[in-house]
């Protein structure tokens, strides 16, 4: 075996080991990943989400939140304005949830359409919108900086 060879035999490997632990690090990454959308992404992929778990982030859409007789799951509406999506949410909500406040829901849209949230944030004061929401916001033509929504108050 010539030097010249030797050589190419160990780039050669070098490439697949690279390109395995490549492999396996995205594979372990994929299972982990949770994607943000917001009701109007979620309308137009929302073939692409099924079964899998992800963030759903918008407004509290007004009157939408409805207790249920257990007295343990929440019903509400996320909107961003453009598009609604339903959540179902069994468990305490943050003290900060309220309607027409940002959201944030991890969990899975179940087969009926209705969002089953395992997790709720709500924004941690009346300035900060979590970055996701803005961007929807912005996205969709609604995005209201805070000093401007307390002006209009």
């Amino acid at each position: 075996m010539t030097r010249k060879k030797r050589r190419l035999y160990m780039l050669v490997l070098a490439l697949l080991g690279l390109g395995t632990a490549t492999a396996l690090t995205l594979t372990a990454f994929q299972d982990n990943l949770v994607f943000f959308f917001s009701p109007s992404d979620l309308q137009t992929k929302g073939a692409q989400v099924k079964d899998r778990s992800f963030r759903l982030g918008g407004l509290v859409e007004d009157g939408s939140v409805r207790k249920q007789p257990d007295g343990v799951t929440v019903e509400f509406r996320v909107t961003d304005t453009i598009n609604t999506v339903a959540v179902s949410y069994r468990g305490q909500l943050p003290d900060l949830f309220r309607e027409g406040q940002g959201v944030v829901a991890e969990g899975k849209l179940r087969p009926d359409g209705v969002f089953a949230a395992r997790e709720v944030l709500a924004k941690h004061d009346e300035k900060y919108m979590p970055p996701e929401v803005t961007d929807a916001l912005k996205r969709a033509g609604q995005y209201k900086p805070a000093e401007a929504n307390a002006a209009g108050k």
